[in-house]
């Protein structure tokens, strides 16, 4: 799995690239079939800077968020729970749909004698 981190309008500061690739890299302990992460930054509001994460999953839609903030490091963190709630989503939806066998239901026998 790979973090691919860029900004647009600007360069980001020396500590915040290391950051932002340690707290996205988080997001594998939820699902295991990440294959990328993209992480946007974008400068243009210099007061306002917006952060953008995309993940892609194996056999899945993109999961996309976006959080605005002061500084870089919290519009992180502002974005990251909302990628965290669509990929707990994913997760339920592609696991915790299977039937249960008909060997593993429990018959109740009535007693109306």
């Amino acid at each position: 799995m790979q973090v691919n981190v860029s900004a647009r309008h600007g360069n980001l500061q020396p500590g915040d690239q290391e950051l932002i690739v340690e707290k996205a890299d988080n997001l594998r302990r939820l699902y295991d079939r990440i294959n990328a992460i993209d992480v946007t930054v974008d400068l243009q509001q210099l007061g306002k800077p917006a952060v953008e994460i995309q993940v892609s999953a194996e056999h899945a839609d993109d999961c996309v968020a976006t959080g605005e903030s002061t500084t870089v490091i919290s519009a992180m963190d502002v974005a990251i729970p909302k990628v965290e709630q669509q990929l707990r989503r994913l997760k339920d939806k592609k696991t915790g749909h299977r039937a249960t066998g008909h060997k593993h239901i429990d018959t109740v026998v009535s007693d109306e004698e």
